[in-house]
């Protein structure tokens, strides 16, 4: 996958990172300084189209319920392999 000429960091940033990198700072200049980082991969951030939301909901709607049915076909099959190999809880002399 190709990467967009936006994800690349421009001239300013670097130049910026480096220089902080250099001087010490201050814990409240730090946080000021994360947080303007923050705001500019947030800006970053693409929004899909209702298309897309739509597609990606329904991928994870199928993958839960394939999940779903998997777990649920193995708990069937632990269980019913239990009672195999260790008999029926109801025909036992205690009851249990």
């Amino acid at each position: 996958m190709a990467r967009k000429i936006v994800d690349e960091p421009s001239e300013a940033v670097v130049e910026r990172a480096r220089s902080d990198r250099e001087a010490k700072r201050n814990p409240f200049s730090r946080i000021v300084l994360f947080i303007r980082q923050v705001i500019a991969e947030l800006k970053k951030v693409v929004t899909p189209t209702r298309k897309e939301l739509i597609s990606y909901t329904l991928v994870v709607l199928v993958f839960v319920v394939i999940m779903m049915a998997l777990v649920s076909g193995l708990d069937f099959l632990f269980s019913w392999a239990a009672v195999f190999v260790f008999g029926d809880a109801g025909t036992s002399p205690l009851g249990l």
